[in-house]
């Protein structure tokens, strides 16, 4: 299955609310180890209730690492994420012969198992320069300058994602040449090994777990946690599904139904692309969460 070494990273993913929490403890207990969370969302700690992150309870139960460590107001990325995170393992490898990492973003998981490019440190003032453009001119003028500065990456690149094409220029600016010169997509070598377990459901059980699942956000007090943070809408931490509808609903575009209707229905096209982006990854074994026994069998199978 892989070539044996002495630790191993368990890493347990599937899209948004298929049921990765409470599994995860019950894995890291057989394991006897501690979780590494790999949810971007779940990183900042002023959104507890619209990122669903785990409870006191459940934190208590299991040690989980990089939950509510950040602020919204922190920069963060997935390089940084996947230094953090190796960081983590070589700690909890003193003691530990395997640790579960568990969530659902995409490109954080990707970090950690095979290694981003080493991009230069972007400096804040060009940043916010390309943000302020952005707002005030729309995406075509940024993305103009990026066919001239990397025409090569410009014909790889989405052009309505805006995030990525500020994000190439912001390279190309720092650096001093191309995005595409830098990027090398070479797979970094790891001295642990990698098994990813993913979970899946139909796609009905899926949708309406998600549907639920919001329902239960509001009981919680999605709407006051919303409100607490709208002030401070336009930071990239809150540019995420559960509060870009409620900010809209605050604006007075939508009613509240109307909100929780599009949080639903945002919620199950973000799984959809998580399920798309992790069914190109022929590494990973599948499971449904209730084949619980099967999936310790496996990670038995895998110990040995």
């Amino acid at each position: 299955m892989f070539l044996k070494m002495a630790k191993t990273v368990f890493i347990l993913l599937g899209p948004t609310g298929v049921g990765k929490t409470d599994l995860s403890i019950r894995i890291a207990q057989d394991l006897n180890t501690e979780i590494v969370s790999c949810d971007s969302r779940q990183f900042f700690k002023e959104m507890p209730i619209g990122t669903a992150a785990p409870t006191q309870e459940q934190l208590s139960k299991v040690k989980h690492h990089f939950i509510g460590h950040l602020s919204i107001f922190d920069y963060y990325s997935c390089g940084k994420f996947e230094m953090d995170a190796l960081e983590k393992f070589e700690e909890l490898f003193k003691t530990h012969d395997e640790i579960l990492m568990t969530g659902g973003s995409m490109l954080y998981i990707d970090a950690v198992c095979n290694g981003i490019d080493d991009l230069p440190d972007v400096d804040q003032e060009l940043r916010d320069s390309l943000n302020e453009r952005y707002a005030k001119e729309g995406i075509e003028g940024i993305r103009a300058e990026l066919k001239i500065l990397d025409p090569v990456y410009y014909q790889k690149i989405d052009p309505k994602n805006h995030k990525r094409i500020i994000h190439a220029v912001e390279i190309c600016l720092t650096a001093g040449k191309p995005y595409s010169e830098i990027r090398n997509e070479k797979k970094k070598d790891r001295h642990f090994n990698i098994v990813k377990i993913g979970l899946k459901r139909d796609r009905e059980e899926l949708y309406a777990r998600i549907n639920e699942r919001v329902k239960i956000m509001i009981q919680q007090g999605l709407e006051e946690e919303a409100r607490s943070l709208y002030a401070h809408k336009n930071l990239n931490a809150l540019n995420t599904v559960g509060y870009k509808e409620m900010f809209t609903y605050f604006d007075g575009t939508w009613n509240l139904e109307r909100a929780i209707e599009m949080i639903q229905q945002n919620t199950r096209h973000y799984a959809k692309k998580q399920l798309s982006w992790f069914n190109r990854d022929s590494e990973i074994t599948w499971f449904h969460p209730s084949q619980e026994e099967e999936i310790m069998n496996f990670i038995k199978k895998c110990r040995l």
